[in-house]
């Protein structure tokens, strides 16, 4: 079954962007001359280099439609994730900067475009595994998340890091009324060993081009093995901290939403399974695999008893 998609925006499958096309896009693009974020993003993107490292499986790349399309981002609408794409027009993601602050020796304001352009872009498609139970595999761009660690050095007693994601009520148009007593800006945390992990990943692109709005744009936080609300969002902060920071789902519901969520098949959601998944865009299912697949890289970090 597919997912529902507003009458006009929905495409034919034979009509969905293929792999190959976005792929051969960057080269086009490439030589647009974009000034900006986007500029940085597409000037770089004719030798970008596909990182194949953490390839799991055979699951195709999602269609583009469908991962651009279907997203939470409760900020512009908690409740209808094909809407959110049709919110964000008046969300401004240039000029952007992202603060890095706490227990770091050189903390400092990055310009996201200078950012960009000081460090090696790569592309990595991730299998992407929401709490909810679907799943797709998604063709981010971006740099390691320990690259912009290392450029602020963390003090030794720096055990955790802290994302906080960006709110603009007049922009956002979800953050307006309280629903369901969410109170933003959003906030995220990982344990230091986690966020220095090979996986984890800040995505700035998407299918060869910047990352739209709707998926986090200008730059989001991406962790394969974890569901997917632990990766926050349009960050505009980073702070290293000595202890467990709060994170915004477990301080709604600790008994529901984790600290660590990692994706477990064996551990259910207490109102739903956990055990299959459906992926995008027919919605067909299929097992979960532990960590998402990515075990081989992950499972050394844990005990097996977090959630």
């Amino acid at each position: 079954m597919l997912i529902k998609i507003p009458r006009g925006w929905e495409i034919p499958e034979r009509e969905a962007t293929p792999e190959s096309t976005y792929l051969n896009r960057r080269q086009l693009l490439a030589g647009l001359g974009l000034a900006g974020i986007g500029g940085q993003m597409i000037a770089r993107a004719a030798s970008l280099k596909q990182n194949n490292e953490f390839q799991v499986g055979d699951r195709p790349v999602t269609e583009e439609w469908a991962a651009t399309g279907y997203n939470n981002f409760y900020e512009f609408d908690p409740e209808n994730k094909e809407r959110v794409k049709d919110l964000v027009g008046k969300f401004v993601t240039s000029p952007w900067t992202v603060k890095v602050s706490g227990l770091v020796n050189k903390p400092q304001t990055f310009d996201l475009d200078k950012l960009i352009g000081s460090l090696p872009i790569e592309e990595r498609i991730y299998r992407f595994r929401c709490v909810e139970a679907w799943a797709m595999s998604v063709p981010w761009i971006g740099f390691p998340m320990s690259a912009l660690i290392n450029m602020v050095e963390p003090k030794p007693e720096a055990k955790f890091v802290k994302f906080w994601s960006v709110v603009r009520p007049d922009q956002m148009p979800g953050v307006k009324g309280g629903f369901g007593g969410y109170k933003f800006p959003y906030y995220e945390g990982l344990r230091m060993d986690e966020a220095m992990n090979p996986l984890a990943f800040f995505a700035t692109g998407l299918y060869g081009k910047p990352i739209p709005k709707q998926n986090g744009a200008p730059i989001r936080a991406v962790l394969p093995w974890k569901y997917g609300y632990k990766g926050a969002k349009s960050i505009e902060r980073i702070e290293f901290v000595a202890k467990e920071p709060p994170t915004f789902w477990n301080d709604l519901n600790s008994r529901e939403y984790g600290f660590y969520s990692n994706v477990n098949p064996n551990k259910p959601h207490p109102r739903w399974s956990q055990a299959t998944e459906k992926v995008l865009p027919r919605m067909s299912r299929q097992p979960t695999l532990m960590y998402n697949g990515y075990e081989k890289w992950v499972a050394g970090l844990y005990n097996g008893k977090e959630y």
